[in-house]
């Protein structure tokens, strides 16, 4: 993996971290909150950071510091497929 793409994956990470901090306790949010977060443009160049967003959400969940839910259950990373919400681990 490549100097940049770490520095990005760690970003993401941070920002997932810092918006769940931002709101409440049972708040969700989205990849795509911390690859518009972490991306510099004003497009949607974002989009091209949302797989390295759900890597870094699963990241997390091994990390134990979130959950991967899906309508409000929480899923296995590793299985989940279509929209994603992120929170912070219960």
């Amino acid at each position: 993996m490549k100097h940049a793409e770490r520095l990005t994956d760690r970003r993401l990470e941070r920002a997932i971290l810092h918006l769940l901090e931002r709101r409440g306790p049972a708040a969700t949010i989205c990849p795509s909150d911390a690859a518009r977060a972490v991306y510099e443009g004003d497009d949607d160049g974002w989009r091209a950071l949302m797989e390295p967003s759900r890597r870094a959400a699963r990241r997390l969940v091994a990390a134990g510091e979130v959950e991967i839910t899906q309508a409000g259950r929480p899923v296995e990373p590793e299985t989940a497929r279509g929209p994603i919400r992120i929170r912070r681990a219960r």
